[in-house]
């Protein structure tokens, strides 16, 4: 499974990086938030150090855009345009969703429904560059410095642990009483169990 291959990277690697990412972007948000906010800020949805939306951006970013890599300009513009469309789809998605954005853009000009930003689409830009140009390459690098075993253990612990984090904190986002649902819960759990084991 960890070899089979899509668009020319294996599972390996390419959950590697989506980790990777989530956590980077968790952290460098959460760092400018902080400063911004004058005290510790967390700006992820649930309680670990992780933001799926940077890491399903970031490799989307790589793999949509690696082929412009001799285009800076139009790498530039595309990456910007592509990752502003997906901000703002993913705004609207949290806003129908949960009724509430977990950005606000309303003070920043140029900025549309508090959704997007002429700010952040700059800023897009500038990443597109840096991850397809120079970030990429050195995180494939750091993966492949692990040994796959390990590599593979750690993957499958973490996104383990945030896929339950991020359970529990939807279940506190739409109200659903977990220790009333115990009972249901273990039947389901118990059900699985019994179909893979």
């Amino acid at each position: 499974m960890w070899t089979r291959e899509i668009l020319g990277t294996d599972l390996y690697h390419l959950l590697g990086s989506f980790v990777i990412y989530s956590m980077l972007g968790w952290l460098l948000e959460s760092i400018y938030m902080s400063f911004c906010n004058h005290k510790l800020t967390n700006r992820g949805f649930a309680k670990s150090p992780f933001c799926p939306i940077y890491g399903f951006g970031a490799v989307s970013c790589y793999f949509l855009l690696r082929p412009l890599r001799g285009k800076i300009l139009l790498l530039y513009l595309i990456g910007a345009l592509l990752a502003t469309i997906f901000e703002y789809i993913v705004g609207k998605c949290m806003i129908r969703i949960f009724g509430e954005l977990w950005w606000d853009y309303t003070e920043k000009p140029f900025n549309y429904k508090g959704i997007i930003c002429l700010e952040s689409t700059i800023a897009w830009g500038f990443y597109a560059i840096g991850i397809v140009l120079f970030l990429q390459g050195r995180v494939i690098h750091f993966i492949d410095r692990v040994n796959m075993s390990v590599g593979i253990r750690v993957i499958t612990i973490i996104l383990f642990v945030v896929t339950i984090d991020y359970c529990i904190q939807l279940c506190h986002a739409f109200h659903v009483d977990l220790h009333s649902r115990k009972q249901w819960l273990i039947d389901k759990y118990t059900s699985f169990k019994a179909r893979w084991y």
